[in-house]
């Protein structure tokens, strides 16, 4: 493989360039966060072989999840979804981070993430982190560049495998030193093929079971925090949740006949490439501070740094009820614990979850 990596990934605002692992971040736009109870108003690297791009599904309604039996043994369930593994032991951790603006939609392989971090970027927009062990799908995508905070928020998985497209310079050095697999085009190209039927930067996909061929070691799924059961008592009614950054905006709808919520971004009800779109069973809204760096994209816009080590308020989404909540991560290498006003374990609805950080 040639020692010099060149990705050149046009964005919406920039251009972001990997050269001998030195990169110019993307993005650009300003404006200010809101969060709100609303109604809604590559080509491979090194293989020669062809890999079928992924195609365009209808959207369906996501299918109900069945809640687990009550004999379940304990340890027994995924520290993830809180659902029965079936006897077998936890599978390894894949960290992907999937492309989230209007001309990367829809994506792949979302449904099968067990849970979905949704982060702000340069220019108010919003990139996709999913993590997978679980259930891993065929192919996932679009995948795009890391950024500074994912270091901090992966912390709490152990040593996962993280796939990536690109980072700034000053990132890539960190993730370097970071506890983690990186299986990023630079060391796992062979796992990577470009769609054709969009653009770069929008059609980078990957093979998770290629991926983690070269993370062997990477960390099982462990306890980070999540506490799954039965709905809490209190609350309120909540059937739609809003959650907006400078220049996009999430929208979370309660379908009681599913049990699931279903995601719409941009005003557009989201979609897969691969079946069903993404249905999580819970959605948490996790304040916290979102700070200025020092890294700039190539618009001059600042990246910012969503901190995920500290405490805070939150809202938890599960049920068609809302439930405000506290979050607490003492360090770095701990998971995040959520608890109610009485300060008791906030129970999450077994399912994939989707955290969705916003400012204080």
């Amino acid at each position: 493989m040639n020692r010099t990596l060149r990705i050149v990934l046009a964005a919406t605002a920039g251009i972001l360039v990997v050269t001998g692992g030195v990169v110019v971040a993307l993005g650009a736009g300003r404006g200010q966060f809101r969060t709100a109870d609303r109604p809604p108003t590559a080509t491979p690297s090194r293989s020669a072989t062809r890999t079928p791009e992924p195609t365009t599904s209808p959207a369906r309604s996501p299918t109900a999840t069945p809640k687990p039996p009550s004999s379940a043994r304990a340890g027994s369930r995924s520290p993830f979804t809180g659902l029965p593994m079936g006897g077998r032991a936890p599978k390894r951790v894949l960290a992907v981070k999937i492309d989230n603006v209007p001309a990367a939609r829809p994506s792949t392989g979302l449904s099968r993430a067990d849970i979905v971090y949704v982060e702000p970027v340069e220019g108010g927009l919003a990139r996709i982190l999913a993590v997978f062990s679980s259930r891993m799908p065929a192919t996932l995508g679009p995948v795009r560049s890391a950024r500074e905070s994912d270091i901090e928020l992966l912390r709490q998985f152990g040593q996962p495998a993280f796939a990536y497209s690109g980072a700034n310079s000053t990132v890539l050095s960190r993730l370097a030193k970071a506890p983690l697999y990186d299986v990023s085009p630079a060391h796992a190209g062979a796992a990577y093929f470009r769609g054709r039927s969009r653009p770069i930067p929008h059609n980078l996909y990957a093979k998770p079971g290629q991926l983690l061929a070269r993370a062997p070691k990477a960390s099982a799924a462990r306890d980070i925090g999540f506490r799954f059961g039965t709905q809490p008592a209190g609350g309120r009614a909540a059937t739609s949740h809003r959650v907006s950054y400078p220049s996009f905006r999430a929208d979370f709808h309660w379908a009681a006949k599913q049990h699931r919520w279903r995601v719409a971004m941009d005003g557009t009800p989201m979609r897969a490439t691969d079946g069903a779109p993404p249905g999580p069973a819970t959605v948490v809204v996790q304040y916290t501070d979102i700070r200025r760096t020092a890294l700039k994209d190539s618009a001059g816009n600042f990246s910012p740094y969503t901190e995920s080590v500290g405490s805070g308020r939150a809202l938890v989404l599960r049920n068609g009820r809302a439930y405000d909540a506290r979050w607490s991560r003492p360090r770095a290498a701990a998971g995040t614990s959520f608890t109610t006003g009485s300060g008791r374990p906030m129970t999450f609805a077994p399912g994939q979850t989707w955290v969705v950080f916003a400012p204080r």
